[in-house]
């Protein structure tokens, strides 16, 4: 009987290895983990270091506060201080005693901390000084991630080469794991941006090796738009569910809670890829790849690359500097910073898997020129809102818009290789994810500086701009060339819908004048 099992068991495994559905399951699942962990620190991480590195400054000067009016303290029985939130001192006065006057009822007292309205919610951070450089510090330590995976990303595109993809995706596994458990126990903002950099290694091996392994399981066009439309929804579903669940678990948790959770699925993660893959086996590619500094050069790549960069750059801006904002305008509580992003999420994950399958119908390269504009109108409306709810529309088209340019770039990226240059993928997809990350690199590095010069209104506009403006761009992407050779390839092993690429055109027939039969005998 345990034989019969054994055997059933092997052949179980040796079926789902031969599966290309198992193989795009284990690429769902690792870069919904990483998303996750990508998110999930977004409302953590200012709100944890403003209560951890502004308490001292807060209990300095919330002994001061009674000090500067003691008479009129005793003077006024229906003045009372009550609610002390996050170590800061409320007064509250029902009188028009002279303490009305030292408590800045009317926004007179220095250390009153300006309100949008008489009734504002007695728990808007103090600091506004902090708050601006925090912008730039939590700006960086978000960027550091992005910046490290641009160093790797080459490096993992040449190594894919060498060994396949099942190595490097086991490897960004264990390095995954590591982060998500330092990210749990750091306490200070050094630990936190070394675990952030960590997360950057182990995603550029995860998204380069399990985007290529794709590309190269699902060689038609049409299949593998779809796989990667898919794939892209586990981005997307992380995405989804890390803000809100990482505000929401460290609101009511504890800051540790959310990590561990994530430390456990990257577990389940790892055993899924022992079972499927073989991690231990080294399949290096048949043929050379085409070198990285030869795709660079490519026109059209690089059209594609930058809709990845300005179109993700958008949302990278606002990770560090929307709930910022939020606390200082809209005096929002821990999980409402979370919350602003679902309906960014959301709308991502109905974007990438609607147009996953409609983007080869109507074209890949229109549907990346709408995501852009409809990004960059977005982007203008988000600094209008003036709460929570004026946020559900600017960011639910923003995530639709974002889902219909990745899911449109990501496939046109392998089709681009397919049709201009040797058919592997390592590299591409490791350019793919460079102008990912440099839109994660540039945009809270740079947001946080230009949010503390000229606002968070203005920084909106900048790049909304930039998104509108680059648009047209995507139209050189409609038509673009292939050589003779790699259309010739295609037909014979690959046959795909290559559309207005090929370059024999239609015959037309033309009334053959007289003479002409004696002229094609003669040619005969």
């Amino acid at each position: 009987m345990s034989t019969g099992a054994e055997h059933v068991c092997w052949r179980w495994l040796a079926a789902g290895r031969a599966s290309r559905r198992l193989v795009l399951v284990v690429v769902f699942v690792a870069l919904l983990l990483d998303n996750m962990l990508l998110t999930v620190v977004v409302p953590i991480v200012p709100t944890f270091l403003y209560t951890t590195e502004y308490e001292g400054a807060n209990s300095s000067v919330a002994p001061a506060w009674p000090e500067l009016p003691p008479p009129a303290l005793k003077a006024s029985p229906f003045s009372s201080m009550f609610s002390y939130f996050d170590n800061t001192t409320v007064v509250v006065s029902g009188s028009t005693s002279t303490m009305d006057v030292a408590n800045g009822t009317e926004s007179s007292h220095p250390l009153q901390p300006p309100a949008s309205s008489p009734a504002a919610p007695s728990g808007c951070p103090k600091g506004e000084e902090y708050l601006a450089k925090e912008n730039i510090r939590v700006g960086l330590l978000f960027a550091s991630k992005a910046l490290v995976q641009l160093v790797v990303n080459p490096c993992v595109g040449l190594l894919t080469n060498r060994m396949g993809y099942h190595i490097p995706m086991f490897i960004g596994f264990v390095i995954m794991f590591l982060s998500t458990i330092m990210f749990a126990f750091s306490g200070t903002y050094t630990l936190l941006l070394i675990a952030r950099a960590l997360q950057g290694i182990g995603s550029s091996f995860s998204s380069v090796a399990g985007l290529g392994m794709l590309a190269s399981v699902y060689t038609d066009d049409f299949e593998r738009g779809n796989a990667m439309g898919i794939a892209l929804g586990g981005l997307a579903l992380g995405v989804l569910i890390g803000a809100p669940f990482g505000s929401v678990m460290y609101e009511f948790v504890g800051k540790s809670s959310p990590f561990l959770v994530l430390a456990l699925l990257a577990l389940l993660d790892g055993a899924l890829q022992l079972c499927i893959l073989q991690p231990s086996k080294i399949s290096p590619e048949s043929t050379k790849g085409t070198p990285v500094s030869t795709l660079l050069r490519d026109p059209y790549i690089l059209v594609a690359a930058g809709a990845l960069c300005f179109s993700n750059m958008g949302v990278a801006m606002l990770e560090p500097t929307l709930p910022i904002w939020m606390m200082q305008t809209m005096c929002s509580p821990k999980w409402q910073l979370g919350m602003a992003f679902l309906p960014a999420s959301i709308s991502y994950l109905i974007g990438t898997n609607l147009f996953g399958i409609l983007a080869n119908k109507m074209g890949r390269w229109l549907c990346s020129m709408i995501g852009m504009t409809v990004v960059g109108i977005s982007l203008l409306c988000v600094p209008l809102a003036k709460n929570i709810y004026g946020l559900i529309g600017p960011n639910g088209g923003l995530g639709f818009a974002i889902g219909m340019v990745d899911s449109s770039m990501m496939p046109i990226m392998g089709y681009l290789v397919d049709l201009r240059h040797t058919s592997i993928y390592g590299n591409v997809y490791a350019i793919a994810d460079v102008a990912f990350c440099m839109g994660f690199a540039i945009g809270p590095s740079t947001g946080g500086a230009i949010v503390r010069a000229i606002g968070f209104p203005w920084l909106m506009i900048i790049i909304g701009v930039i998104n509108i403006a680059y648009a047209p761009l995507c139209w050189y992407l409609r038509n673009p060339p292939a050589k003779e050779e790699k259309i010739a390839i295609l037909n014979q092993e690959c046959p795909m819908q290559t559309k207005s690429y090929a370059t024999q055109k239609t015959l037309r027939d033309f009334t053959l004048a007289d003479g002409s039969d004696a002229e094609a005998e003669n040619v005969e």
